[in-house]
């Protein structure tokens, strides 16, 4: 007697090239620049130096990723040095600036397969010389506008524009001031700081300080 072969269930189509088991995704993991120490305030044609870590949810990454040291720019971030972590994550970019000015910096971690992308503001990167400086007080008004008075912020320039930010450094204080006034007008003197620009500085009568312009 014939008996019919029972149809078996047909075998569920793979496609070629495709595991038939679900693949393990991987989701990249946050990444943390950790900045442990730093020097952005320098003459020009010296060092200005980063160091720190690159972490992955709070554990250091493997060596040999790239770290950028990064200057922002009219036409967005500017990466001015790079450098590859080593053990443990660790990281030391170093920059030697020529032009002088003040200009915000930040570290940026591109990210790869497995780490996201990361950036971290560092502050302003100060580049300076030398400049000899003396400081005034009293009343009276201003050339660039206004009263003189204890409490105003800013410097005597003979030349440059009224409105021009400048940051000054001087015994490792730093502060950022416009040019008020006119002066001053003794023979090698670049700077007059007013009396609350003098205080802020800790600054003597007269002597050198760091200037960005």
């Amino acid at each position: 007697m014939y008996v019919p072969a029972t149809p078996q269930p047909a075998a569920p189509l793979v496609p070629v090239g495709i595991a038939a088991t679900d693949p393990t995704i991987v989701t990249p993991a946050q990444t943390e620049l950790h900045v442990r120490g730093y020097q952005l305030n320098v003459l020009a044609d010296h060092r200005a130096s980063v160091t720190g870590r690159l972490l992955d949810d709070h554990r250091p990454i493997a060596a040999d990723e790239v770290i950028a040291l990064q200057v922002l720019g009219r036409r967005g971030w500017k990466t001015l040095a790079r450098a590859r972590t080593g053990a443990n994550g660790r990281f030391r970019l170093s920059y030697i600036p020529r032009r002088l000015g003040s200009r915000w910096v930040r570290l940026r971690f591109a990210g790869n397969a497995t780490e996201l992308p990361s950036h971290r503001r560092l502050g302003r990167l100060n580049v300076f010389r030398l400049a000899e400086a003396s400081w005034y007080g009293g009343g009276g008004s201003l050339a660039c506008g206004g009263a003189l008075t204890s409490s105003t912020l800013g410097v005597a320039n003979k030349t440059l524009p009224c409105g021009t930010m400048i940051t000054l450094r001087y015994d490792g204080r730093t502060i950022r001031v416009p040019v008020v006034d006119r002066g001053p007008y003794v023979a090698g003197r670049e700077f007059d700081l007013t009396e609350a620009t003098k205080d802020a500085l800790d600054f003597g009568g007269v002597g050198e300080v760091w200037s960005t312009s």
